[in-house]
């Protein structure tokens, strides 16, 4: 996979944790893919463990647990 994949997912949890995705098909505008993209995002997110739903009040996708990624390497310290 490609590093922008990752940060496409990255930015997209933040969305989600700030409540600002917008709807799916503002989603897709924001990340210049097409809604069936983001439905693939966020079901990446899912498949990774997310409880991920979308909020009509808010017109946001939310967590309905709190998390969030990082897909960065980090070293562990010996």
């Amino acid at each position: 996979m490609r590093v922008d994949y990752f940060k496409k997912l990255e930015y997209l949890d933040e969305l989600i944790r700030r409540k600002a995705t917008g709807s799916p098909k503002a989603l897709a505008k924001k990340f210049d893919v097409s809604e069936r993209t983001v439905y693939d995002y966020i079901n990446t997110l899912k498949d990774l463990g997310a409880e991920i739903c979308y909020c009509q009040q808010s017109e946001s996708y939310v967590y309905e647990k709190l998390g969030r990624f990082n897909f960065k390497f980090r070293l562990i310290n010996s």
